[in-house]
């Protein structure tokens, strides 16, 4: 069987930390009971240092054997067709699963990292404040009534809205009990809590070497 590489900075701020997105492809191999390992490429230079594998500059990609993946999204579908336990392999409960990742991707994401980032620069959200309480809303109104997105158990779908549902500003927005609900209970699974702690050690590991006194 092939190895999984998973490919991340060495260092970023701490602001970042927990949030890179090397998270959501460390978590479903937790989830899977996959082997990986995470190798890093630099953070200074990013913009130009691996653009051969990742062609706008960011992490995460991912090794599998001489496969090789670029964005978290298709990483994760990848992940993701390897085991049951992140995605059924009946052809209904797939469909529900790849629907609901992309609906996570071009419908949720799409909107609130826009909005999230305009908002950490002081510029003028254009009206994405209004798209992103009418995405959010939806979405609360649909997990009134599941407790999961798809094939009524926990999958990768489940796994990339709780990722980009948990981001502070998004968590916080609006009265959405519904949605807290949900993401309580998918980020109390363990396998979250050990990708996440994995890649705050692995980010806090290169703090001293970049340290004056390091």
């Amino acid at each position: 069987m092939s190895e999984l590489i998973i490919w991340t900075y060495d260092w970023v701020p701490k602001g970042p930390r927990g949030f890179v997105r090397d998270l959501r492809l460390r978590w479903a191999c937790e989830e899977a009971g996959l082997a990986y390992s995470v190798r890093s490429v630099p953070f200074d230079g990013r913009e130009t240092n691996h653009l051969s594998r990742q062609p706008f500059g960011q992490v995460p990609y991912l090794d599998d054997g001489e496969l090789k993946i670029f964005e978290s999204g298709a990483g994760l579908l990848h992940l993701a067709r390897k085991s049951e336990k992140l995605m059924p392999s009946d052809p209904v409960g797939e469909a529900e699963t790849v629907q609901w990742m992309i609906a996570a991707l071009n419908s949720v994401e799409m909107v609130t990292v826009p909005w999230w980032f305009l908002g950490l620069s002081g510029t003028n959200d254009n009206g994405l404040e209004g798209w992103a309480e009418s995405r959010l809303n939806h979405l609360e109104a649909v997990l009134r009534d599941r407790e999961w997105l798809a094939a009524d158990r926990f999958t990768a779908a489940d796994l990339l809205m709780a990722d980009i549902l948990r981001i502070p500003k998004v968590r916080s927005y609006g009265d959405r009990p519904a949605t807290e609900t949900y993401l309580a209970r998918v980020m109390d699974r363990p396998s979250f809590k050990k990708a996440y702690a994995d890649q705050l050690a692995h980010f806090a590991a290169a703090d001293e070497s970049r340290s004056p006194d390091g």
